[in-house]
Formats: structure tokens, C-alpha cells, sequence
């Protein structure tokens, strides 16, 4: 059942950089794949589009037969043909309005639906990917990509693909009217457009380039605008206000001086259609005048040319807006597909992968070794066994790999080489939905989400009652602090917890621990940045929780691994020792030097617990 890393990426999505190779239109069909509900009932859709087409190109139908047949040949006027011909107009119009709206309501639903699905897919990638490819990657630009990014293509489905068919519609029963009442009219205005038209080909690959650049501009403003609304205590604590708004300032121009190198294409475009009208226009009637002084043609067939040349520049207008729309659509569309492609290189086996024993569990890495992509490995050759309900410290300098152990060990991320294992099972065989259940991890700033402290709590048990929140208190000798909350479970933490202190914070993150009640436990140092009396009390809360199940904690404090069963010390990247606190202490090596350093930066004779 285990597969090898090279495997699995073998099998994983095409990278994203090859999303940027493929055409406009392929994006396009691929875009629409990922979102088949778009699809449902297309045709009836069409049908519907194409319909509303025909209020338009009735009116110069109309104009020509009111004065041919109407006004005759100007000596009397037929009334009541005017009045038959408006009414049938009038009846026409309401028709194709109601085909309209039937249209728009199904395109609206079907792409609503397809989107907040393609949104949801593209939410829950960004959380399969690994804490190692997020990191890579700026905040910001994650969100556009499932936030505006589909917005633009939410834009593009829903007015600019009903345009694209009205539009589209619209020219050809223009053109079929045209040529029925007069052949050459209708040369003179194809003639007067087509140069347009095979120019929009030219334009559209520029725009295509720069609208590429917009969506690119628009995931980095918003990360540099993110950054500083979440760290607003860092900016007004060193006064870098200047300096950050300098930072806000270039990303917001950058995006500014994007779009404008766009809509400047845009605006050449949109003014050349309006000249190839007026041309179009100005031959119809110079034209039409000679061929109606010869007898060939009508008064009424030459206005309604007039008419019918106004439903061609209508659509040779909007064909600006429809390729700005779909090039922006395009670029976007690109930027999800990308996200989408980014192989999710920690893969959940899912339903085909193997549940890990309820019972106490153990660890054990099997000559482990990792390192970043492009970079040197920072752990190497690790081979060591945890046995169940054991308490185990990790210590070392910074840099030595203890961290990345921990990540190892909650499948946060893959080794290179070797396995990782608890219960006996192969941390990549598992599903992530049962390693979650057994394996919990509380990093040193316990995050909280902007939700009541109810809410935050059955993170880690979805189904808990207040009572069973309530008692999880009580049993880690939480009471008294919980006690002091005014609004008991209904207090709002804030945003990222911080209507509580750091302290307050990492107490609900030990409580939430204690409600999923994990087999294993992995720390990071969870009381190392609290106050001495919130200290007192985690110290006394992770007692309790540690009791009866298998811990391992990053110690950044010479109390913590003083305190466990068995400490493991990291240098440069390998297991150098491992052994009890008085054993380690005794052998000296490492472990003897970061003792002494600790002791010495503590000013206490023979242990430091700061």
C-alpha cells in the first residue's frame, strides 16, 4: 500500500507553470470542465438567447414596411397598416424580453452554482496543500485566487457570454435582413467592418497579455495590503506607518498602471468600432440614394439599412467589452486552473488508506530524512522509536530540525527518504480524517478563530454540549479562569483570538486539545510566551492532559525536558542524543553545552526555567 514520493508526484496534477502555455481557448474548455453545471440545459439556454435577439432586428423590419407600405407612394397614408405594424412590434418586443429574462435567471443559477462549487474545490485545495508549499506562497495572493479571481469569471459567464450570443445573434439576422433587401448594401457594410474584426485578433492577444498582468497585480495588492491590517500592533509599535503605506501605495500602482496599459487597448478598440459605424452608415446612404434614384431600392429599405447598420456597431462596440471580459476571465481562470494543478505532495489515501489501531500509541521514524526543495537536507538519517505514553522532549539550537521532527510527526509534511509510523502504519497510508482524530498538535500561539469561545472550543470536538465544554475546564483546573469570563461560552475571542491575552489564548488551545482527545500530542512548547500566573496554571492543565498518552514537546525551556521521560537532542540536522534529562546530563556532549548555556543565561545554579 506505501508509495514512494517520487510516485506520488508522478501521479499528482501537471505543475502549474504549464497552465500559462496552453491557448486562450483551451483555458477556456478546461475552465468549463472544472464546472459542468454551467453546461446543464446549454442548449435551451441558447435557445432562449437567441430568441431575444429578434426584438432588435424587428424594428428596421417594421420602419421599412410602415413607410413602403404605410405612406405608399406619399399621397395618403394607410393608418391602420402603421398601427397593425406597431402592434405586432409591441407584441414581438415583450416575446423576446420574457426570452431575455427566462435566459438570464437560468444563466445566473447554473453559473452561481457551478462557481460556489469551483470556489469550494479551490478552498479546500489551498488545505491540502502542505504547510511547506503555503509558506511559499503570499497569503493574499491564495485569497484572490478563490475570491476575485472567480468573481471575474463569475463576470464572464454570466454578461459576458449572454453578450457573446445576443451579440453574435444579433449580427446574423441583421446580416440575413441585409442581404435580403439588398446585396450591395450589405457588401458595403461587411466591407466597412471586416477590417475591425481581423484587427480584434491582433488586440485581443495584447489584452490577453496585459489582463494577465492586471490579475497578477490584483493577488499582489491584496497581499501587501493583508499583510499590515494583520500586523497593525507591529506597525504602530516601531511607527513604520510611513514606510508601510510607501509599501500599500506601490502595490496599489501597480495595479492602477496595469489597468490602465489595458483599458488603453480597450479605448482603441472601442473608438475604432464607432468610425467603422460611421463609415458603414455614410456608404449605406450614398449608396442607397443611387440605387433609389435608379429604382432599384426603396425610401424604406434605405432607413431601415440605417437601423440594421446600428444592430453591427452595437456588437462591434461591445466586442471590446466581450474580449476585455474574456481575457480577464482567461487570466483568471488561468490562476485558479494553477492553484488546482499545484500537486497536493501530502495526498490523502482517503477511504483506501489504513486507520491507525485505537489503542496507545506509538512512534517510530525509520531512517527519516528531509530537506526543502532546492535546499540541503536539515534532517537526516533519523531512525528512533517512541513507545506509547511516553513523554518525550525535543531539544536542540535553532535551526537543528527539531521543528521539522514535530511536522513530521503530524504528517504536516513528507520525508524524502525513509517512513514515519504510528500504531505501525505508515503516516502516508492514513486518511487524513483518522490522523486528525488521533494526533493533535497545539503550536506555541494557540490560533483562535473570530468566533464565540463556544465556537473555537468544538474545533476539537464538533458535537460537544456546553456541559462537556463546561467540564473539560474542570478537569484541567481551568474553572476558576473560565469562571472569570463574563460571558462564558458566548465571549467573543476577536479576530485571531485577540480579544484575549497570549496566555488566554493557549489555555482555550489546551482545552480544545483536551476535547479531541488525542492518542498522541505534539507541543510546541505550549507555555513558553505566557505570563507566570497563566503559566501556573497551563503547567497544571498540560499535567492532566499528558497523563495516560504519548507527548512529544519542542522544548525551548530546560524545565520541559527536565520534566519528561526521555529527551531527544538535535544538532545540525541529525539524533545525537537520546536519553534522560540526569543521563543526558551526566554524558554531556550537546545536550551538556545547551545546559550550561541555559543555566548561564538564567542566573539560577543548576537549571533555568525562562
Amino acid at each position: 500500500m506505501t508509495t514512494t514520493t517520487a510516485e506520488r508526484r508522478t501521479a499528482a496534477p501537471a505543475p502549474a507553470s504549464e497552465a500559462h502555455e496552453v491557448t486562450g481557448w483551451a483555458v477556456i474548455r478546461r475552465g468549463l470542465a472544472l464546472s459542468p453545471q454551467v453546461m446543464d440545459g446549454l442548449g435551451v439556454t441558447l435557445f432562449l438567447a437567441l430568441l431575444s435577439t429578434v426584438g432588435a432586428s424587428i424594428v428596421p423590419i417594421v420602419v421599412r414596411a410602415a413607410i413602403d407600405d404605410g405612406l405608399g407612394d406619399g399621397s395618403q397614408m394607410d393608418e391602420g397598416r402603421i398601427f397593425l405594424y406597431a402592434g405586432l412590434t409591441l407584441v414581438v418586443v415583450l416575446l423576446t424580453a420574457v426570452a431575455g429574462y427566462a435566459m438570464r435567471i437560468r444563466l445566473f443559477t447554473r453559473s452561481e452554482v457551478a462557481l460556489s462549487d469551483l470556489r469550494v474545490r479551490a478552498f479546500r485545495h489551498v488545505h491540502d496543500l502542505s504547510v511547506l508549499t503555503q509558506s511559499s506562497e503570499r497569503r493574499g495572493v491564495l485569497v484572490s485566487r478563490v475570491t476575485s479571481d472567480i468573481d471575474q469569471i463569475s463576470l464572464f459567464l454570466q454578461f459576458t457570454g449572454v453578450m457573446i450570443v445576443v451579440s453574435v445573434g444579433q449580427m446574423l439576422v441583421a446580416t440575413m435582413i441585409m442581404a435580403y433587401y439588398s446585396w450591395q448594401l450589405t457588401v458595403v457594410v461587411l466591407v466597412c467592418f471586416l477590417p475591425l474584426w481581423l484587427s480584434l485578433t491582433l488586440f485581443a492577444k495584447h489584452m490577453s497579455r496585459a489582463y494577465d498582468t492586471v490579475r497578477r497585480t490584483v493577488g499582489e495588492m491584496l497581499a501587501v495590503i493583508a499583510e499590515p491590517v494583520v500586523g497593525a500592533s507591529v506597525v504602530r509599535s516601531y511607527a513604520i506607518e510611513r514606510r508601510t503605506q510607501r509599501r500599500v501605495d506601490a502595490g496599489i500602482d501597480r495595479n492602477y498602471r496595469a489597468n490602465i496599459r489595458a483599458q488603453s487597448i480597450v479605448a482603441v478598440t472601442f473608438a475604432s468600432a464607432g468610425v467603422a459605424g460611421g463609415l458603414a452608415n455614410a456608404g449605406v446612404i450614398a449608396l442607397g440614394v443611387v440605387l433609389g434614384v435608379a429604382g432599384g431600392l426603396s425610401m424604406g429599405t434605405v432607413i431601415a439599412f440605417a437601423f440594421l447598420v446600428g444592430l453591427f456597431v452595437g456588437p462591434a462596440q461591445q466586442a471590446t467589452q466581450v474580449i476585455t471580459d474574456a481575457q480577464n476571465a482567461i487570466a483568471s481562470w488561468r490562476r485558479v486552473i494553477a492553484l488546482l494543478d499545484t500537486p497536493a505532495d501530502v495526498v490523502d489515501p482517503g477511504e483506501r488508506g489504513t486507520t491507525i489501531p485505537d489503542e496507545p500509541l506509538g512512534a517510530r521514524f525509520d531512517d527519516v530524512a528531509f530537506a526543502y526543495p532546492g535546499g540541503p537536507r536539515v534532517l537526516t538519517d533519523v531512525d528512533v522509536e517512541i513507545p506509547p505514553r511516553q513523554r518525550v522532549a525535543v531539544v536542540g539550537e535553532t535551526g537543528s530540525g527539531k521543528t521539522t521532527f514535530a511536522k513530521l510527526l503530524t504528517r504536516l509534511m513528507d520525508p524524502v527518504e525513509g517512513a514515519v509510523r504510528l500504531g505501525g502504519v505508515d503516516l502516508r497510508d492514513v486518511p487524513f480524517s483518522d490522523l486528525r482524530r488521533h494526533v493533535v498538535m497545539v503550536p506555541q500561539e494557540g490560533f483562535l478563530f473570530d468566533a464565540t469561545l463556544r465556537d473555537n472550543l468544538r474545533y476539537g470536538r464538533t458535537g460537544a454540549t456546553d456541559a462537556e465544554l463546561e467540564t473539560a475546564f474542570t478537569d484541567l483546573g481551568l474553572a476558576d479562569w473560565f469562571a472569570g469570563l463574563p460571558q462564558g461560552l458566548d465571549t467573543q475571542v476577536g479576530q485571531r483570538g485577540e480579544s484575549l491575552s497570549a496566555g488566554e489564548r493557549q489555555l482555550v488551545a489546551l482545552v480544545r486539545a483536551a476535547l479531541a482527545d488525542p492518542a498522541l500530542l505534539v507541543l510546541d512548547e505550549a507555555t513558553s510566551a505566557v505570563d507566570p500566573q497563566t503559566e501556573l496554571r497551563a503547567t497544571r492543565a498540560l499535567e492532566t492532559l499528558l497523563s495516560g498518552r504519548t507527548s512529544v514537546t519542542i522544548a525551548h525551556r530546560l524545565s520541559t525536558a527536565e520534566s519528561a521521560d526521555r529527551v531527544l537532542v538535535f544538532d545540525a540536522g541529525r539524533l545525537v542524543q537520546d536519553g534522560s534529562h540526569a543521563q543526558l546530563l551526566a554524558e554531556g556532549g550537546v545536550y551538556g553545552r545547551l545546559h550550561a548555556s541555559w543555566v548561564a543565561q538564567s542566573n539560577l545554579p543548576g537549571r533555568m526555567d525562562a
